[in-house]
């Protein structure tokens, strides 16, 4: 199972950010399962990509081309990838990945995180897409997905595609709901 990370090119003002990003990479690896993030060796996303390596996991990079200097190409990677555009990125995550995550980020984070949630809305996938609100980050958003079925721009089953989680151990168990979904589909 690869598990695609959304997250950010910085490493935030709260250490708490650092930390819980090097925990689920550490997390994951152990689980045997693998990561397929944005390829970069700078803020959360290197953390995340370190800490899995170090623990003999699997991570696959994906980097626009334009991306390679600005956001530092991570180049000890299991396999990375050089695309051409911020679509074609998007597109290899989600077709590499059985589940999403966004962990603290900017705009870019949120955009990546926002089309897998939307693919699964319309139905071009049925991956958990996961918000991991650490130290409360993602509150707001929450809300504010509360806010779109109240207003009735979602509809209740779609606002159920949300899947928060504040500990790597909640997103373990999402985690593993969805690898046996994928056992009893192969079987």
């Amino acid at each position: 199972m690869n598990v695609a990370i959304y997250c950010g090119s910085q490493t935030g003002k709260k250490t708490i950010y650092i930390e819980k990003a090097k925990e689920l990479g550490v997390t994951l690896a152990k689980s045997n399962m693998g990561i397929v993030y944005g390829g970069s060796n700078i803020g959360l996303m290197g953390a995340v990509a370190d800490a899995a390596l170090a623990h003999g996991g699997s991570v696959i990079g994906i980097m626009p081309e334009h991306l390679q200097q600005r956001e530092i190409a991570h180049l000890h990677l299991t396999e990375i990838h050089f695309v051409e555009s911020m679509h074609v990125r998007k597109k290899k995550m989600i077709d590499l990945s059985d589940a999403y995550i966004a962990l603290p980020g900017g705009c870019g984070t949120l955009d990546e995180y926002f089309e897998a949630f939307t693919w699964a809305q319309i139905g071009l996938h049925h991956n958990p897409v996961i918000l991991y609100n650490i130290d409360g980050f993602y509150d707001a958003l929450i809300m504010h997905f509360d806010k779109m079925m109240e207003e009735g721009f979602i509809k209740e089953e779609q606002r159920g595609i949300l899947k928060i989680a504040s500990t790597a151990d909640e997103i373990l168990t999402l985690l593993r709901h969805q690898q046996n979904t994928l056992l009893k589909k192969g079987s």
